[in-house]
C-alpha cells in the first residue's frame, strides 16, 4: 500500500492557510483586548474627536490600525485624526507617513518642530534624552490637539510599557507608580488614553509584520541601548519567556490593589487602626501560605504509561 506524497504546492498552500488563520486569530485578539480596555476605562464616547499620536513605530501604527477597525463596528460615532510630530531628526523620511495616511484616507496632520536640535543642545552627550524630549513633545501635542478640536489624545503604550514603568519607578524612583490606561493631561484640558494597555508587545511585533507597516526608526532616543527602560524591558521579556502568564498576572495586579496590605500611610490609616473583635477575611491573610494547586488530571493512557509495572 502506497501513500501519496503531498506536492510542494500542496505543502505551501497548507502553510499559507495556517498562517492566514493565525493572523486572523491575532487580529481578533487585538480588537478584543483594545475593545475591552476602551470599555473598562470608558476611553471613547459618542462625539469624541480622538487625536491618534503616530510616531512611525510599530506601536502607534498598530494603535491607529485597530482603532480604525473598531470604529467601523462601534455602535457610537467618533472621529480619528492621525497626528505626527516631525522633530527634524537627521535622515527622517518625511514622505513616509503622509503617503501612508493618504492611502488610508484618514484625516491627518504633520506638525514640524525642531525639537531635535533643542534636545541635542541641552542634553550632554551620552546622557538620556527621553525626559526633555517627552516634555517638549507633550506641550506641542497639546497645542495641536487644541487647534484640531480634539478632546482625547490616544497614545500607543502597551502592556509591557506599563509594566516597565512600574519597575522603573520602583527601582529608580522609590514609588509604586505605573502608567494609567486613562488620565487627564498635565494642563487639565484633554483626556489621555492608552487603548493598547492590555496588549502584549510580542503581539504588536507580529501584527506589524503582518500588516507590513512602513516602520520609521527613532534615531534620537531609540538608539540609546543603555537606557534603564531597555534593561527593564529585557528583564520582562526574559520572564515572559520562562514563565508564560506572569506579565498578564502583573498587569492584573495593578487593577487589584489592596491598600491595607501596602505601607502608604496616606492611602490607609495605619496610625489610627484599631482592633474590632470581629473576624475580617482580608485581615492578616497575607501571612498565610498560598494553597498548592491541584495536580493536573492526566488522560487514562498517560496514567497507564506512568504507572510502574509490578
Amino acid at each position: 500500500m502506497t501513500t501519496d506524497t503531498p506536492t510542494p504546492e500542496a505543502v505551501d498552500a497548507k502553510k499559507a492557510l495556517k498562517i492566514e488563520r493565525e493572523d486572523h486569530k491575532l487580529e481578533k485578539r487585538l480588537c478584543r483586548l483594545v475593545g475591552e480596555a476602551i470599555t473598562d476605562y470608558q476611553m471613547i464616547g459618542a462625539g469624541d474627536r480622538v487625536m491618534v499620536c503616530l510616531s512611525g513605530g510599530k506601536d502607534s501604527y498598530t494603535l491607529l490600525d485597530i482603532l480604525m477597525k473598531l470604529r467601523q463596528r462601534a455602535p457610537i460615532d467618533f472621529e480619528l485624526v492621525a497626528v505626527n510630530l516631525d522633530q527634524k531628526q537627521p535622515g527622517f523620511p518625511a514622505h513616509v507617513l503622509p503617503e501612508y495616511l493618504s492611502r488610508l484616507g484618514i484625516p491627518f496632520h504633520i506638525e514640524t518642530q525642531d525639537t531635535y536640535s533643542v534636545v541635542k543642545k541641552v542634553i550632554p552627550e551620552g546622557k538620556t534624552m527621553c525626559s526633555l524630549c517627552s516634555r517638549l513633545r507633550r506641550g506641542i501635542l497639546y497645542k495641536v490637539a487644541r487647534e484640531l478640536g480634539c478632546n482625547k489624545i490616544a497614545l500607543g503604550h502597551h502592556r509591557d510599557d506599563i509594566l516597565q514603568t512600574l519597575f522603573l519607578n520602583m527601582f529608580f524612583g522609590a514609588k509604586l507608580k505605573g502608567m494609567p490606561a486613562k488620565l487627564v493631561s498635565d494642563n487639565g484640558e484633554f483626556m489621555v488614553i492608552r487603548p493598547l494597555a492590555y496588549v502584549a508587545e510580542k503581539d504588536i511585533i507580529r501584527w506589524a509584520q503582518v500588516r507590513q507597516f512602513p516602520i520609521i526608526p527613532c534615531t534620537l532616543c531609540g538608539s540609546q541601548d543603555n537606557l534603564q527602560r531597555v534593561q527593564v524591558g529585557n528583564m520582562l521579556r526574559e520572564w515572559d519567556k520562562k514563565f508564560p502568564g506572569r506579565l498578564d498576572n502583573m498587569l492584573k495586579a495593578l487593577q487589584h490593589v489592596v491598600p491595607s496590605h501596602l505601607m502608604d500611610r496616606q492611602l490607609f490609616p495605619f496610625e489610627t487602626l484599631q482592633t474590632t473583635g470581629v473576624a475580617d477575611e482580608g485581615g492578616d491573610t497575607a501571612f498565610d501560605e498560598e494553597p498548592l494547586p491541584a495536580p493536573p488530571t492526566l488522560p487514562t493512557e498517560q496514567v497507564i504509561a506512568l504507572t510502574p509495572t509490578p
